[in-house]
């Protein structure tokens, strides 16, 4: 009994990162961040390619590799933006940043890449390996995550709909290689009573590979939570969050639709 004892005890500290306690997502069997929750399959990696497209004519250059302060202020009423601008990229620093404007339903591309050194580092993994994300409207979360060699709970994992929706596929490039996210956001709409009448909507492809593919947000994103959607303006800011980890963003623009 007791080497079955220990045996059992052994395969629960190799359990994946995650929660069993917490609320279960709406319209499904698992748990937010359920550690049981299977993990995509891994993209070909004959397709995964970094589109590194041009701002077209008419777009809203967010971070055109000079200045990080242009279109960006920090959050939470902190002074100043204070990511650094390195080798044509934009990394993350001290804190969180949105943009000045606010937008609505739009296209969004940009490139990102994991934290320096951490690909040598062993114990940066999971969560804690070059964790960020892309906040539409400050609310709904597109996670960014470096889940080229790790492996996380399956709704945080790289391009998941944070605390909702795994992609399609893990299509991550090697750690340090340049990801790149096209992303066609619609924005959610409310009645006058603040009832939502349609929710927020995302499709994403990643490195050439479509992996959330016109995806309803169940609501606003949130750890080890399900809130509910509340009323708010027709347009916000973008955010970008820093999780402590200095992940790199370059080439970030908008194409605002009418």
């Amino acid at each position: 009994m007791r080497n079955l004892f220990l045996l059992t005890l052994a395969a629960a500290s190799l359990s994946a990162e995650g929660y069993l306690d917490t609320p279960l997502i709406p319209g499904t069997q698992w748990h937010v961040h359920d550690s049981t929750r299977p993990q995509p399959p891994r993209a070909d990696k004959e397709k995964l390619k970094c589109t590194t497209t041009a701002a077209p004519a008419g777009a809203v250059v967010l971070f055109d590799g000079k200045d990080a302060a242009a279109e960006w202020e920090a959050d939470n009423g902190a002074k100043g933006v204070t990511w650094e601008v390195k080798e044509g990229a934009m990394v993350a620093r001290k804190n969180g940043i949105h943009t000045k404007k606010s937008f609505g339903d739009i296209t969004l591309h940009t490139e990102w890449r994991s934290a320096e050194g951490y690909d040598k580092n062993e114990k940066k993994k999971g969560q804690g390996n070059s964790n960020s994300g892309i906040f539409f409207m400050r609310t709904y979360e597109l996670q960014v995550l470096d889940c080229a060699k790790t492996e996380t709970y399956a709704d945080g994992m790289t391009a998941a709909i944070y605390g909702q929706q795994p992609p399609l596929f893990n299509a991550c490039n090697p750690s340090r290689e340049w990801n790149s996210y096209d992303i066609e956001w619609t924005a959610p709409r409310f009645d006058q009573d603040g009832k939502v009448v349609s929710k927020a909507r995302i499709t994403v492809v990643m490195n050439g590979v479509k992996v959330q593919d016109n995806i309803e947000y169940i609501g606003p994103s949130s750890h080890k939570k399900n809130p509910p959607y509340a009323k708010h303006a027709d347009k916000l800011p973008i955010g970008l969050q820093f999780h402590g980890d200095p992940v790199e963003f370059r080439n970030m623009w908008v194409v605002e639709k009418k």
